[in-house]
């Protein structure tokens, strides 16, 4: 059996190192052999429980974005002389999301397969992007997507290619399915919102819409981030926080943030950064929370307008604040719509999420 190596650039909290933790999680459960080489994010993240043995190659990050790049293409080519010594390896390299290019050029020097497991459209600058699509068209052997709407935004003419929908843990589908949709937690009608913290997720779309609330008691706004308290602490130094927003760093467990939750908002910026799948949005499909989703990109294929949610342009920061209200005074409608979506996140089974990536395995 064909030893599997793993490579990621940043172990965080995000979500394509919480998918690639699955799919180790899988491979291990088939007897597979696998290494893990993972650069940067000494503070942890979902990366370090990964059951396999793991190695570090440098990256770090600054607030410079050239002093990034610099640090960024440092690492490739750490990492590409450390995977030299697998001359000799029946291997396959699965490299996580585009940026690990230096383990694609390793194993095409090498001649060892190489599998590309795609999250992302949205990279800057342009002609990194460009170079990273370039890299995959010369050493890629087959690519994963994890929606059709990447697939169709980045294919690929001449290499085998297929899409494979995210999943969530099965302990955390066993608490969903064992929840029961609370619509006002203790009383409060609670805005849920989960993701790294940049301006282009929407960060402070959902603090203007918070504010626009703040007048009603009731309605209450959590914000978990994927930042530390000091980096939370520097980018909200000038904006004036309302007294009904919550801000969470550091969230290892999101789950009671799901239970206590009655309408989940993903407010990423279209022109900026447009999500290719909407791992958040699942989660909370799972839980039975209705979901306020911009209208393209990956969370279009799961959240159908009026069905499990609504489909609104983040810069709509006063219509999402509008529908909110109205969710707000109508139970009725939010108990339809978690219906709608716990039934919806039925249709992205861990089972067939492993089955599809044991099968890409199997093909190689």
């Amino acid at each position: 059996m064909k030893k599997i190596i793993f490579f990621h650039l940043l172990n965080d909290y995000s979500g394509s190192p919480k998918v690639l933790l699955q799919v180790i999680e899988a491979v291990a459960k088939k007897g597979f052999e696998a290494e893990l080489y993972v650069g940067g994010g000494a503070e942890g993240g979902f990366l370090s429980s990964a059951p396999c043995v793991q190695k570090r190659y440098f990256y770090k990050r600054f607030e410079n974005k050239y002093l990034t790049l610099l640090s960024y293409s440092l690492s490739q080519l750490i990492l590409f002389i450390k995977l030299l010594r697998y001359r000799q390896v029946s291997a396959i390299f699965y490299v996580n999301t585009l940026l690990p290019f230096g383990a694609a050029l390793a194993g095409r020097v090498l001649g060892i397969p190489v599998i590309y497991h795609i999250h992302e459209t949205s990279i800057r600058p342009r002609p990194l992007k460009l170079f990273l699509r370039w890299m995959v068209e010369r050493c890629s052997s087959k690519n994963i997507f994890v929606s059709h709407f990447l697939a169709r935004t980045e294919s690929f003419t001449n290499i085998e290619s297929r899409v494979i929908y995210n999943s969530i843990p099965q302990d955390m589908v066993s608490s969903g399915a064992n929840h029961v949709y609370p619509y006002a937690s203790g009383n409060k009608f609670n805005v849920l919102m989960i993701c790294s913290l940049k301006a282009y997720k929407g960060v402070n779309e959902f603090v203007r819409i918070a504010d626009l609330l703040s007048g009603q008691q009731d309605i209450e706004f959590d914000l978990v981030l994927g930042a530390s308290d000091s980096e939370v602490d520097d980018f909200f130094s000038s904006v004036t926080l309302p007294d009904n927003l919550t801000i969470i760093s550091r969230c290892k467990d999101v789950i009671p943030y799901y239970q206590r939750a009655s309408v989940l908002l993903s407010l990423s910026k279209p022109e900026e950064w447009v999500e290719t799948f909407g791992l958040t949005i699942l989660e909370a499909l799972s839980f039975g929370v209705p979901c306020i989703v911009p209208p393209v990109g990956g969370p279009v294929e799961l959240v159908s307008e009026d069905k499990e949610g609504y489909l609104i342009d983040s810069n709509r920061v006063e219509d999402i604040a509008a529908k909110l209200a109205f969710l707000h005074k109508n139970p009725e409608v939010c108990f339809r719509l978690s219906e709608a979506a716990r039934v919806k996140s039925l249709s992205f089974s861990v089972d067939n999420f492993e089955s599809d990536v044991i099968e890409v395995f199997n093909g190689v």
